[in-house]
């Protein structure tokens, strides 16, 4: 239904509920939100076959069966992928569970759509509830019952900490444990090391860092290059950007359209503001903000001298790159090093190097920057059943949605013994020595 008959409801109301051009609605709300569905499916009865050992003979057969929690899951959802807040809420009624969908504010219809989907297809009433509501009463309902099973979260740092906080301190009030599970953003990057195509650089870059906006979870922020590269890196990128329509969703020829709201606005403002202000920084390309007719900020880049700068740590989720030259004197495992611990995220990074020994150390030395690495590919784009996503540090608790794993979240385990012949004697053999 959703691959067909549905499909492009779920387009369109992402197009003109959430700001996303036709191929960028197309890839979440009709193919990421049916490869969830179907991929879960698998994953579930894949997980379901996993059964422990029965010895043969010993009279005795053991095995496990998954269960739901012990309780409802509350499932608060993004407005930035529709597909996501389909995912959010399918994937821990999959499991068996009851779920409390809050959508965002801003994503309301489209996953109305998604909920009406389900039951079209025959989801029982109850099982999942659409539930629009203001986010503080919510949280605050939620985290006040009793009978909280688990949240499954994707939002800000701030709103995710709260919720855990409200957790913590109702803990004695809790049935069970709940279960908490979160994807926060990031921070990304994209290091080029000198033996790096710069081709591929430029276009991974402006894909990832203006596709929609910058306003992808995974989207590129942070561009480290050598000092000897960057001219010709600069000439590329600007080139690139200087080519891509900023406009309408609904006109097929817009490459990117608005942010989703004033108050992204403003944030995105306020930094473009901070970058024309600071000794540090230099804005090369973009930068102009008009909110005369929806929330368009321009496509645009930031050089700094400074490594550490606001906004070479700071998520801005917008499409603002900011660009660091490291100097060629500098030997690279200084400047993973630099890479790796500017930022309290982990989310998605990638390394675009053609010389085998860069990419096998990158691949070592920046494994804790990202929970998902790209090599020679923007940070952007992981596909269901191809690259589970998800990141730790600030970025969240790392559970991989779109992987088996991830259903594990919602499932609570039970272990079960048959044991097929009379229980016969209390004593153990040493008691008749």
């Amino acid at each position: 239904m959703i691959a067909k008959e549905r499909r492009q409801d779920l387009n369109a109301t992402t197009m003109l509920g959430q700001g996303k051009t036709v191929v960028q609605a197309e890839i979440d709300s009709a193919c990421e939100l049916a490869d969830f569905l179907r991929f879960n499916v698998m994953h579930a009865f894949e997980l379901a076959k996993y059964q422990p050992i029965s010895i043969a003979g010993s009279g005795s057969i053991n095995s496990c069966r998954l269960r739901g929690l012990d309780g409802f899951v509350a499932a608060i959802a993004p407005f930035n992928f529709t597909a996501i807040g389909g995912n959010l809420a399918s994937a821990p009624a999959l499991m068996g569970n009851v779920v409390l969908w809050k959508p965002s504010d801003s994503a309301v219809l489209s996953n109305w759509k998604i909920f009406e989907c389900f039951r079209e297809a025959g989801l029982p009433d109850g099982v999942i509830n659409f539930l629009p509501a203001d986010g503080p009463v919510f949280g605050d309902a939620i985290t006040g019952s009793q009978h909280l099973g688990g949240i499954n979260f994707t939002g800000s740092v701030a709103t995710f900490r709260h919720l855990w906080k409200q957790v913590g301190d109702n803990i004695h009030e809790y049935g069970c444990f709940p279960r908490l599970v979160g994807e926060c953003g990031g921070k990304n990057y994209h290091l080029v090391h000198k033996s790096a195509d710069l081709d591929s650089v430029a276009v991974g870059t402006v894909m990832s860092a203006f596709e929609y906006s910058g306003q992808k979870c995974s989207a590129v922020s942070r561009l480290y290059v050598p000092a000897s590269l960057w001219p010709a890196l600069r000439t590329k990128i600007l080139a690139i950007r200087a080519a891509l329509r900023v406009g309408t969703p609904v006109d097929y020829g817009t490459f990117t359209s608005a942010v989703i709201d004033r108050e992204s606005f403003e944030r995105n403002r306020a930094f473009v503001e901070h970058a024309r202000a600071s000794p540090d920084l230099e804005v090369i390309a973009g930068g102009n903000c008009d909110d005369s007719v929806g929330w368009f900020v321009e496509p645009t880049v930031v050089v700094t001298t400074d490594p550490t700068e606001r906004m070479m740590r700071t998520e801005i989720f917008g499409p603002i790159l900011t660009v660091y030259a490291y100097p060629d004197t500098d030997d690279f495992a200084s400047v993973m090093a630099l890479v790796r611990s500017t930022s309290d995220y982990a989310l998605t990074g990638a390394i675009f190097a053609r010389d085998a020994g860069a990419i096998e150390e990158a691949r070592d030395e920046l494994r804790m920057s990202a929970g998902n690495f790209y090599i020679n590919d923007r940070s952007t784009g992981s596909v269901v059943g191809q690259q589970p996503f998800g990141g730790a540090r600030l970025s969240g608790t790392n559970d991989k949605a779109g992987g088996p794993h991830y259903l594990l979240r919602f499932a609570s385990m039970q272990a079960v013994k048959e044991t097929t012949v009379p229980l016969s004697s209390w004593r153990y053999p040493y008691m008749d020595d």
